[in-house]
């Protein structure tokens, strides 16, 4: 978790230094020193966001999963109750 608030840290941080980069302006001038903890602090509060977002996806993508997996299993529970398969669609006339 820290290692992706680190990761777009240093993100933000790159950015700052190509903006200047492109602007062929000194990477440590005295004036614009100020800038990399903000672009930092931007860069780590979108892992920051993206993280919370991985994890409802993830909670969301569980909860889908739980629920195929309970209908299969009441699928395959009428199916062996039966002994006749379920169709699946429309059935071929020969």
């Amino acid at each position: 978790m820290v290692s992706r608030y680190l990761f777009w840290a240093g993100f933000g941080v790159l950015a700052r230094a190509w903006q200047l980069g492109i602007e062929m302006r000194p990477l440590f001038g005295k004036t614009g020193a100020w800038a990399y903890p903000v672009y930092a602090t931007v860069g780590a509060s979108f892992g920051y966001w993206l993280q919370g977002v991985d994890e409802r996806q993830t909670a969301v993508l569980q909860q889908r999963k739980a629920a195929i997996m309970e209908k299969r299993a009441r699928r395959a529970a009428a199916k062996a109750e039966t002994g006749v398969a379920q169709s699946e669609g429309t059935p071929i006339m020969a």
